[in-house]
């Protein structure tokens, strides 16, 4: 089992930044993959990037060169900065975790379904 605990999001007007963090306990050994998602009102969850235990990381087109995911083993801590925030970023944010071999570079590690482990979610809202 492996728990997760987020941290930060919260309220920023557009072109603003938030850091996002993520603290796992529990059995985090090898091959776990982690990533960030979101959910919108009336959307379904949708990747919004993650890396794989070779800390290739994926993002979703929306999110290029705005989002950086980052991961501290050391601390068993993920994080996402989130920088030119927009009004479509306002979403429950969820960070999450899967075990197995996995690769960003296949393109899996957005999909929601590969993922085991679910925090409880952080609201982020961006203003006009």
């Amino acid at each position: 089992q492996v728990q997760l605990v987020e941290s930060g999001g919260g309220s920023v007007q557009a072109g603003g930044s938030l850091r996002l963090s993520c603290a796992a306990s529990g059995d985090t050994g090898s091959n776990v993959f982690m990533g960030w998602f979101r959910q919108g009102p009336g959307n379904e969850r949708e990747g919004v990037a993650a890396i794989d235990s070779f800390y290739i990381t994926q993002y979703a087109d929306s999110v290029k060169g705005r989002f950086t995911i980052s991961e501290d083993r050391a601390k068993n801590t993920l994080n996402l900065q989130m920088n030119s925030l927009k009004p479509e970023d306002t979403a429950m944010y969820y960070c999450a975790a899967g075990r197995g071999s996995v690769s960003c570079a296949g393109g899996l590690c957005l999909l929601p379904s590969v993922y085991t482990y679910w925090a409880q979610g952080t609201q982020v809202t961006v203003s006009s």
